[in-house]
Order: structure tokens, then C-alpha cells, then sequence
């Protein structure tokens, strides 16, 4: 079987590297799901690095993200016969020509433009190419979909917020968003959110890593209709590996994540929105390791899944890279 191109929309590593300074870890020489060696050995073709805020703790979430983008630069220096950063679709066909893996920078929390679009400038003149609008807490932009309470316990991921969305100034945050060139992403985001998005945004937009909520009933996933809505606006979600979102967990069992209940995603997502709206979103290096894809280099034993499960290799060249890949033609 061939090994199939690897465009994944999401994953946390650049914090993790930022968060544990200690340990001295680059992308080539660290104990995470992804590194270098192993995205070659999975395939990899362009990989989104996200810069994750936790915008609850008393600090300049501005600061903080622009110091992320740092250690982002550094890494892509160290590096840079094997990943480079891209900021257009043109450098995307340049790496592709020489040989070399891509890296889309992105930011996953809007907080970290703290209600300003001169700091939405500055994150885009950095290089980033798509936002996550927020995270599990409210912001200047919108409304998460996950209530956290503000004095610790577990956050309730069974409840979808359906009536508080966009902000005025999030509405014009994706509108300038979208003219310069940035990416709306509505992973997290509440319902109420999503649906503005889709009634405002005037090009495709993303869910970068977020499953189905028919399949699975945290309200982290997509309901049938949001994926209809994506798919008719030209958007992708990103297939999730977290196993919190890939199954309901049983009481008193661990839920470790299964190469089946991807598989299974795969498909609901495909039967309702078609199998030109789903590709990639691991979410490495943000959540616990799947007992089976451990790291980005066992990327083709989803393949293997999902062709054995009936998918033909054209319908996985899409989920792979083909459908991100047209998004980020036409808006970069």
C-alpha cells in the first residue's frame, strides 16, 4: 500500500516544547507524539503547530503567544533543511518541490488578541494562517462550547451552548480574518457560534480537529447538521484522536481511543456531509496518547483502517490531505 500524504490541522507540540524548557526538546529530539523522524516515517506532507493559551491564568495573553512563536521560529531554524514554515499556497508548492515538509503556524485561542485587530495583525504578519476562535473559556470574540467552572472541577462536556455566540467585535474579527487570509476555525466554539460563522463567513471555514457528536456525545464534536452547514460552505473537519471525543466513556473503564471508533467517525462524517468535508486533526501533543496511533509515525495504520472499512484510496487522498489542501489554495 502506498503511504498516504499527511495533512494534519492540529496539534499542541509547539507548547509542549515551550511549556517544558527543562527538558530541552526540539522536533527532532523529544518524548512526544510528534517529531521529525516520525512524521516521515508517517508521511507527513504539512502539519498544523498550534499556539495554545490557557487564557484563565493572570498574565498578557499576547505576550505569551508571541513568545510561543518564538520558540516556533527557533525550532523552524534548527531545522530547516527538513520543515519550513508557510504562509501562502505558494510556499506550500515551493516545500513540496525541494522535498520538504511544511509547517502552518496557528493560534488556538482568540483571547491572545486581546479584542484588538492590531494584535490579529501582528499574529498574521508572524505568519499565522488560521485562528481557533476560542477555547473552553468566554473571550472578547465568543462563546466556548465546554463550561469550565472558574474554581477548578471538571468541566461539563455534555451540555452545548446554544444560545450565546459571536461577539460584535467576533464578528468583525472573522471578517477581517477572512480578508487578509486567515482561517476561521470553530473547533470549540459554541453551537450558537458556529452558526454565526456559517451565516457571516464569505469563504470556507474549518473545525480543525472535532468529531461527530452523533457518533459520540461530547459537545466538542459537530452535530449531523453542523456538518452539512460545513460541508455546503467548502469546510473541513479534522478527524479528533482523543478518545474523550471518539467514544462515550464507560464508567470505571479507562477510555484509551481505538483505530475503530476513528474509523467509525470517518464514516458518519462522510455518509452526512461527504467525503469532501472531512480530513485530519490529531490534536498530538494536546491530549493522552491512543492506545493505538501513538505518534504521528503510525499514521498508516489509519490508512489501513479505513481502506479495509471500504474507503477507496481516492476517498482517503481527500481525508488525508486533498480536502484541507483545496482550502488552503483557495484562501491562502
Amino acid at each position: 500500500m502506498v503511504k498516504m500524504r499527511v495533512v494534519d490541522m492540529h496539534c499542541d507540540t509547539i507548547g509542549a516544547i515551550f511549556d517544558n524548557p527543562q527538558k530541552n526538546w526540539t522536533l527532532a529530539d523529544n518524548e512526544l507524539h510528534m517529531r521529525l523522524d516520525k512524521m516521515k516515517e508517517g508521511g507527513y506532507f504539512l502539519q498544523n503547530f498550534a499556539l495554545f493559551v490557557y487564557a484563565s491564568r493572570g498574565e498578557s495573553y499576547f505576550e505569551k503567544a508571541m513568545a510561543m512563536a518564538d520558540c516556533f521560529d527557533r525550532q523552524m531554524a534548527l531545522f530547516a533543511d527538513e520543515i519550513c514554515q508557510v504562509r501562502s499556497w505558494k510556499e506550500i508548492e515551493e516545500n513540496s518541490r525541494t522535498g520538504k515538509m511544511s509547517a502552518l503556524l496557528t493560534l488556538e485561542e482568540g483571547a491572545v488578541c486581546e479584542g484588538s485587530m492590531e494584535k490579529l495583525h501582528a499574529f498574521y504578519d508572524r505568519g499565522v494562517r488560521m485562528m481557533t476562535l476560542t477555547w473552553n473559556f468566554p473571550n472578547e470574540i465568543g462563546f466556548p462550547n465546554i463550561h469550565m467552572p472558574e474554581n477548578g472541577g471538571e468541566p461539563d462536556f455534555t451540555v452545548p451552548e446554544t444560545e450565546r455566540g459571536l461577539t460584535e467585535f467576533g464578528f468583525d474579527l472573522i471578517e477581517e480574518m477572512q480578508r487578509i487570509g486567515m482561517i476561521v476555525d470553530v473547533s470549540h466554539l459554541s453551537d450558537a457560534g458556529f452558526y454565526d460563522v456559517a451565516s457571516h463567513a464569505k469563504k470556507p471555514f474549518v473545525a480543525s480537529h472535532s468529531d461527530a457528536r452523533s457518533v459520540c456525545r461530547a459537545v466538542r464534536n459537530l452535530t449531523d447538521d453542523m456538518i452539512r452547514t460545513l460541508a455546503e460552505k467548502g469546510g473541513v473537519t479534522g478527524l479528533n484522536y482523543c478518545a474523550d471525543f471518539l467514544s462515550d466513556g464507560v464508567p470505571g473503564i479507562s477510555n484509551e481511543g481505538t483505530l475503530e471508533a476513528i474509523v467509525r467517525h470517518a464514516k458518519h462524517i462522510v455518509n452526512v456531509g461527504g467525503e469532501d468535508c472531512l480530513g485530519l486533526g490529531s490534536d498530538f501533543d494536546g491530549i493522552p496518547t491512543h492506545a493505538e496511533l501513538t505518534g504521528a509515525d503510525k499514521l498508516p495504520l489509519l490508512d489501513r483502517a479505513l481502506s479495509k472499512a471500504g474507503f477507496t484510496q481516492r476517498q482517503r487522498e481527500k481525508i488525508f490531505s486533498e480536502n484541507v489542501l483545496r482550502v488552503y489554495r483557495e484562501i491562502l
